[in-house]
């Protein structure tokens, strides 16, 4: 068989690194590139970006939280080049008026003191136990830092200005996955449901025990989720 091209779409303040389990796990059935999402302050302009970076024509398309939502965008300019869809720990709805105003304290917050802003998300980005652990923190914070204050400011603009993918959930053709993870506070598990739903022939998984970053937090479910996803061709 044929190895599978993966293009991966990073969330919020993630880089590589946040994969880098991942890619490990899948290196003899897949070759992996992880774009680089820092460059637009529109969902639109993020796709576009996405779509100049990928190596290939056509390719797997996997998207975690921001990157779901660039994913998703990603299908409307150019579903022709998606084989198969990915959404890892994220949804298919606008922002809320709530989420909007906490988006912009964070962004004032970044004017301020940058390093501040993934100690005040870590504690909703993944479960107590993994909140124990010196070397998952790390990685969450050293990833912030490498994106930037003003790359994080261009994603939250473009998180706060996304519209509600909703209505062109059911124009999506290609095989899809839905990722969801049982102890997601940013992302629970009815959003995910709602959008494999809608989706048509999508298929939702539950990663047990972890919270939103399950690619950190439990790389092996994921490397053996997205293994069936891409070999199923």
């Amino acid at each position: 068989m044929d190895r599978a091209n993966v293009f991966i779409l990073p969330g919020l303040l993630e880089d590589a690194d946040a994969f880098e389990a991942v890619i490990e796990g899948l290196k003899d059935v897949a070759t992996c590139v992880v774009a680089d999402l820092t460059r637009a302050n529109t969902m639109a302009g993020l796709a576009k970006e996405a779509l100049k970076q990928a190596p290939w024509e056509k390719f797997l398309l996997a998207g975690h939280s921001m990157g779901g939502y660039v994913a998703l965008e990603v299908m409307r300019q150019a579903p022709q080049r998606v084989t198969a869809l990915a959404l890892l720990n994220t949804n298919a709805r606008p922002d809320t008026p709530e989420s909007t105003e906490n988006r912009r304290r964070l962004m004032a917050l970044a004017d301020r003191d940058f390093e501040a802003v993934s100690t005040t998300l870590l504690p909703r980005l993944m479960n107590k136990e993994h909140l124990e652990d010196p070397l998952l923190t790390g990685t969450i914070g050293q990833m912030a830092l490498a994106v930037g204050k003003d790359s994080f400011k261009r994603q939250e603009e473009a998180i706060i200005g996304r519209i509600d993918s909703r209505p062109h959930l059911k124009d999506i053709r290609c095989p899809t996955l839905v990722i969801a993870a049982a102890e997601d506070q940013l992302m629970p598990v009815a959003v995910l449901q709602e959008m494999a739903d809608a989706i048509p022939g999508a298929r939702l998984e539950v990663v047990e025990d972890s919270g939103h970053m399950t690619t950190l937090e439990h790389p092996e479910r994921i490397v053996e989720l997205l293994r069936d996803w891409a070999t199923a061709r």
